[in-house]
């Protein structure tokens, strides 16, 4: 027993050998695994579903591998791309001004700006140093993700292609979705400069950078990534501040803030902000200068804007509403009109319309004047003139050395660019002429008080036969003096005159005098049968107020650099050479005052003043003028129409002497009384008996230095009549130019 018991030994190691088999025994855990892809397997080797499914599984995959790869391709090609325009781009201060031109500031004699010319700019200006007004007032309009995207937002690009095709536009006609990033990249034209010397003008390269194709927006939209790696937001919103156009000439928001409102970008207020900004959307139609209340509107909706995004307070808002932006006094002016185009116009290219440099011309133009014809000029055709008349007028107003203080070129008196009437429009003088004439015979002697006969007087014209003056009324005087024959400006008188003298010598006086035109070479120089512009005449007119001497009329003082003290140049104008004797010209004064105390210009009267002033209307009435001047200032109006239409009821003694006591009333509010320069004649001293040079001479005329004329007796009556008859001359048309 005990020996079978010791042999249980083996027993127990078996057991333990069975435990450890456990683990091998163990295998039909495994089987449910082996199972389990038996449970699989027929669905990927069995039937057309699982080999169809095998092949859709494969494209995935291939599809899956080559856009993988094809976006990493793409990347890296985009990146290189983007990293050659980053090398392309310039230093920031190198793109902050961008003008092709330089710009003209004109200020007036009190050294206010009152015009600007060329692309305007007014100096770069960083995003951090313009009204934090003006730069949300930007972002909000423009750009609200501006600070976070990448410079692209597809969610603008989505969202504008859905409107522009919901309006039954083109994807890319219309809307655009363009980030302040995109549109900077715009105004650079994607790093292409213009070159004059590749066929295309400057406006067709302007046109090409606009262009929206989808080639020109995928290249603006890499341009546009480069510059974000480059430039920080404020560095590229400061590019965008100043090269963007915003209306009325200006370029960047410093010059639309200077233009505008009078005052730097970075003092306006958030009224005048929301103006600047929401011009970027369509800057000439908005500009407040074409339409001030359409452009209030938009302001409100960028106002709105900066509120909803958190800019503005609801009170901020409201004082802004109640307090809408208000044009400065030089941009009421519509930038100098008339005025600086003419001052433009009289300065060298280089300085002036062609100019590469920041020029300020200072001028002769006095704001308050300016004022006083614009709104004497409307006064009139608002209470005199027929309602719908085209009827035009224009005005100058200048000192007796030539300084132009004022000047209106049409009714249209807030314009830029227009057409002149003051210095453009070339027109028949009519009567205007006739004190040159008198000029001429006072500078050789005669008197003021000496008689001349206006009686019926014909010459034969070579050519045109017989041609007989006759005064505006049809009526004669008789034996009158030359004062009053000016006066009530008498036809006949001022020929014979003119014939005594020469017509060489009357022309003569007149171009000395600054009528540059050619004038007319027949007896009906004396009339006015030549053409002038009324700045010429008001000129002329002015070298008579100053003692005889030629003046040119100017409006160019000096001319300098922006941020230099030494001048250029300076004025072409001025007074010139002496004409005729002071003393003529003091004499002629006295008979020219007889005109507006006495004669056809009494209308001009105001203030109780002295006066005085030529009246001149054209044959059938197509010009008529007024040119008079006071002590201190001459001015000079005509009125027509540009088509040559004859005014009906109007001669040069109505309404443009109207016109001219309403803007001279007004140009000497406050200007002390002065009296007329003037030299009383001496009594008559030579006869005028009947037709010219019918003269018997008493004695010297003490007034004049120069010694009267020799001239033949009563036998030239004959004479002259044989000598017309083969002498050449011109005939006119106008000849029954005269005034009442």
């Amino acid at each position: 027993m005990s020996d079978s018991s010791k042999r249980k030994g083996p027993l127990v190691a078996e057991n333990r050998y069975r435990k450890m088999a456990k683990p091998a025994a163990a295998k039909p855990t495994s089987k449910p695994k082996a199972k389990t892809r038996r449970k699989y397997a027929p669905k990927r080797r069995g039937g057309i579903l699982g080999f169809l499914n095998a092949i859709v599984r494969f494209f995935f995959r291939l599809i899956w591998v080559i856009a993988s790869r094809s976006a990493l391709v793409g990347i890296a090609v985009l990146a290189l791309i983007v990293g050659y325009f980053y090398t392309t781009l310039p230093p920031l201060d190198d793109l902050l001004d961008g003008r092709a031109n330089g710009s003209v500031t004109m200020l007036d004699q009190n050294g206010e700006v009152f015009a600007w010319r060329g692309d305007q700019f007014g100096g770069p200006i960083r995003a951090n140093s313009v009204s934090p007004y003006l730069k949300n007032a930007v972002i909000a309009t423009e750009d609200r993700r501006f600070y976070k995207h990448f410079g692209l937002s597809p969610r603008g690009i989505a969202s504008a292609v859905r409107i522009n095709l919901s309006e039954g536009r083109g994807p890319l006609s219309g809307h655009g979705g363009s980030t302040i990033t995109q549109q900077t990249a715009k105004l650079l034209c994607l790093g292409e400069p213009f070159d004059p010397t590749a066929g295309m003008t400057e406006a067709q390269y302007e046109a090409e950078c606009r262009r929206g194709s989808i080639k020109r927006k995928a290249k603006e939209a890499v341009y546009a990534l480069a510059m974000e790696a480059k430039y920080s937001k404020d560095d590229i919103l400061s590019i965008y501040l100043n090269r963007a156009y915003m209306g009325g000439g200006a370029y960047g928001a410093e010059a639309a803030a200077q233009r505008f409102f009078g005052k730097s970008a970075s003092e306006v207020d958030p009224a005048e902000a929301a103006t600047i900004a929401g011009l970027l959307t369509a800057p000439s139609t908005l500009s407040p200068t074409s339409n001030l209340e359409r452009s209030r509107n938009r302001a409100a909706t960028v106002l709105r804007l900066m509120n909803e995004q958190g800019y503005l307070t609801d009170q901020e808002v409201a004082n802004a509403m109640a307090n809408p932006a208000t044009l400065s006094d030089a941009a009421e002016a519509r930038a100098g009109g008339y005025f600086a185009d003419w001052v433009m116009s009289t300065g060298p290219e280089f300085f002036t319309r062609n100019t590469t440099e920041d020029v300020i011309i200072r001028t002769t133009l006095d704001q308050r004047m300016q004022r006083a014809a614009v709104e004497g000029l409307q006064w009139v055709f608002d209470n005199k003139v027929r309602e719908g008349s085209k009827a035009q007028a224009a005005i100058v107003v200048m000192s007796a050395d030539g300084a132009v203080r004022a000047m209106v070129g049409g009714r249209k008196t807030k314009v830029s660019g227009a057409f002149n009437r003051a210095t453009q429009a070339l027109r028949q003088t009519g009567s205007a002429f006739k004190p040159f004439v008198y000029a001429a015979a006072l500078d050789l002697g005669y008197s003021p008080n000496d008689l001349v006969d206006d009686s019926p007087y014909c010459l034969n014209i070579p050519g045109s036969g017989q041609w007989c003056p006759k005064n505006y009324t049809n009526s004669f005087s008789g034996q009158t003096t030359m004062t009053n024959a000016l006066a009530q400006s008498l036809n006949i008188p001022a020929v014979k005159i003119s014939e005594s003298v020469g017509r060489e010598t009357v022309s003569i006086v007149a171009s000395q005098f600054g009528i540059k035109n050619d004038l007319a070479a027949g007896p009906a120089l004396a009339l006015g049968a030549s053409e002038s512009t009324l700045i010429e005449m008001t000129g002329a007119f002015a070298g008579i107020l100053n003692g005889g001497s030629s003046v040119t009329p100017y409006g160019l003082i000096d001319l300098r650099l922006q941020g230099d003290s030494e001048a250029l140049m300076g004025t072409g104008g001025g007074i010139g050479e002496r004409v005729i004797q002071e003393t003529a010209a003091g004499q002629l004064i006295y008979m020219m005052e007889k005109v507006v105390s006495e004669g056809t210009g009494q209308r001009a009267q105001f203030g109780g003043r002295q006066l005085a002033g030529k009246t001149g209307t054209t044959s059938a009435a197509k010009d008529a003028w007024f040119i008079g001047f006071s002590a201190d200032y001459v001015a000079g109006v005509w009125m027509g129409y540009d088509d040559n239409t004859p005014l009906k009821g109007v001669t040069g003694g109505g309404l443009p002497t109207e016109i001219w006591r309403e803007v001279m009333s007004r140009v000497h509010e406050g200007v002390p009384v002065k009296p007329l320069p003037m030299v009383l004649p001496a009594p008559a001293q030579v006869i005028f008996n009947g037709d010219v040079n019918e003269v018997m001479p008493v004695e010297q005329a003490p007034v004049s230095q120069a010694p009267a004329p020799q001239r033949p007796g009563n036998i030239i009556d004959q004479v002259l009549q044989d000598i017309f008859g083969g002498i050449g001359g011109g005939g006119s048309s106008n000849r029954n130019s005269g005034d009442r």
